[in-house]
């Protein structure tokens, strides 16, 4: 792997199939890694697909189809993928609104846009996607998860489900009499295992065992209990014929919003995963190709009935833990899934919900990272305010509305305060530059001739701080012979700061005042001969440096 640039769109399983040295005592590993994530997997994708709004099997189609595509073509060499619980609220609401064909076309839609994303090399999207953001729809898909999962848990049988939450508490509010003492004492029981088995053993997953104990157990004491079986009917035992989702030109339009909330959503979770992987191995993931790999598996999950997927953070790091070397142990994982499908699906047909609850319950529990959302209050109180924002809309609203608000709110207060950050001011009247004696080209080295006043921004020119700029130039009560703008400090500058150039240069001309510009740097000068400003002002007013902008002031007063 050594020698492969990590922006290069390349699988892991190629690099290694290239380079070899892959052994039999690798391969051993793999498989044992794999078969202990498929164990995982099983009932954690059943678990999703119910709770997402459709059928089970829809769950383990995704894990068969998108985790096989996912590693075979991931740029982490532990990834594994499927189903998450990240996806729940929103196909849930994209269910409800245009159904399962809706949904389909908007997998497919975010698969493309992933594959674009990795082919435009934009891996490092992560970063642009603000934390508190994060926080806040994590946390508010953790809370309807939990109250999605009440009826399961309690035995309640309610026909209308709701996405959001104040009609999840209304529903289980209503039918709370009908509660099922023997389906509520099998959640109690199933989430308190879980939470004590990992502190017992980690090398047997708990989920597995809740759901086998709680099946068997349900036999054995002909507990009244809802099943798969008497919900959904039996699991099938094969895979779906594949088929096209409707991609009308009007469907594309009604789902394209949520086409872009999963694709982001699926790039966020994926590419988090790959980071917690590095952590734990101490490699490196390419995440161009990983955003290719989320994209083609979440094309292709629709077309076998699936939903949508991305990296799963707690099955790739069971995965690392379980002994993983290479991609192999995900395609395994998958194979594994596929084989239970085939031969043992009648069986699965007969787990209770409540112990799919019960798994629900404690994954949305440590989903939201409660501690995390504490300690966004002892920050600054504008990402308090973003998580909040999404937080609530998650809750109350929706997700996709959530995210996109969120995005926005938090880029508006990033830029106030970038413009905040810019300093602008007139040197020879308010700033004193006498520190710094090293630097020939501070103000102080430099005798300023009367009639010349100099100006400097210091800091990113952007429509952010555009309006102080020019707030700042019309409060001249006399305009100076010659007004130098120094920009030796400018590293950007946007449309908005050309256009403020612009005018000042104008304003400037009709008052009788020659601008000159100062250390341009290379950015703005490109932008500003682009804009023909260059031209307009005049070569040589823009100048390489102050003492050359000086020499021109000296050659205007004197002209």
């Amino acid at each position: 792997m050594a020698g492969v640039p990590t922006d290069r769109l390349e699988p892991q399983l190629l690099t290694l199939l290239r380079g070899g040295g892959y052994s039999l005592d690798r391969l051993r590993r793999d498989l044992l890694a794999g078969i202990v994530v498929g164990i995982v997997a099983l009932p954690l994708a059943i678990a999703f697909g119910i709770a997402s709004g459709v059928r089970p099997e829809q769950g383990l189609i995704t894990a068969i189809v998108a985790g096989f595509l996912i590693s075979g073509l991931s740029g982490s060499r532990f990834q594994i993928g499927g189903p998450t619980g990240a996806f729940i609220v929103i196909i849930f609401g994209v269910v409800q609104t245009h159904g399962y064909s809706g949904l389909a076309t908007a997998t497919m839609l975010a698969g493309f846009m992933l594959i674009l994303m990795g082919a435009f090399r934009l891996g490092g999207i992560i970063k642009f996607v603000p934390y508190p953001v994060i926080v806040g729809f994590t946390s508010g898909i953790a809370v309807i998860i939990l109250a999605s999962q009440v009826p399961a848990s309690l035995g309640l049988v309610i026909e209308e489900a709701s996405a959001h939450l104040p009609g999840q508490v209304a529903s289980w509010w209503r039918n709370i009499g009908e509660t099922s003492p023997a389906a509520a004492l099998m959640t109690a029981g199933g989430v308190v295992f879980l939470v004590l088995w990992p502190r017992v053993t980690t090398k047997l997953p708990g989920p597995i065992l809740v759901v086998v104990g709680a099946t068997v157990a349900a036999k054995l004491l002909g507990l009244d209990v809802e099943t798969i079986r008497g919900r959904f009917g039996e699991i099938p035992s094969t895979l779906p014929a594949p088929r096209l989702p409707d991609l009308s030109l009007e469907t594309i339009r009604q789902v394209f919003s949520p086409a872009v909330s999963i694709a982001l959503l699926a790039g966020i979770e994926s590419l988090l995963s790959c980071v917690v992987a590095d952590g734990m191995t101490g490699g490196r993931h390419r995440s161009n190709t990983e955003l290719v790999a989320q994209g083609v598996a979440n094309v292709a999950a629709p077309i076998f009935g699936g939903i949508p997927a991305t990296g799963a953070i707690a099955r790739t790091g069971t995965n690392v833990r379980s002994g993983a070397t290479s991609p192999v142990a995900g395609i395994v994982h998958a194979l594994f899934v596929l084989l239970v499908v085939l031969f043992a699906g009648r069986w699965a047909s007969e787990i209770p919900l409540c112990a799919l609850a019960s798994i629900l319950l404690v994954v949305a529990w440590r989903m939201a990272d409660w501690h995390l959302f504490a300690r966004m209050f002892r920050g600054p109180r504008s990402d308090a305010l973003v998580m909040l924002v999404t937080f609530g809309l998650t809750l109350f609203v929706d997700l996709v509305v959530a995210i996109q608000v969120g995005v926005v709110l938090a880029s508006l207060l990033f830029m106030h305060r970038m413009s905040v950050t810019t300093q602008a001011g007139f040197i020879t009247r308010e700033l004193r530059e006498g520190n710094g004696s090293d630097d020939p080209d501070r103000t102080s080295a430099h005798q300023i001739p009367h009639g010349v006043e100099v100006f400097e921004i210091d800091g990113p020119f952007f429509f952010g701080a555009a309006e102080r700029f020019q707030n700042m130039l019309f409060e001249i009560e006399h305009p100076p012979k010659v007004l130098i703008l120094r920009m030796r400090h400018v590293p950007v500058v946007d449309a908005t700061g050309l256009r403020a150039l612009s005018e000042i240069h104008e304003r400037c001309r009709h008052q009788g005042t020659h601008l000159v510009l100062s250390g341009v740097q290379p950015q703005p000068a490109r932008a500003i001969g682009a804009a023909g400003l260059t031209l307009r002002l005049g070569p040589a007013n823009v100048c390489a440096s102050f003492a050359m902008a000086l020499g021109r002031a000296r050659a205007i007063l004197e002209g």
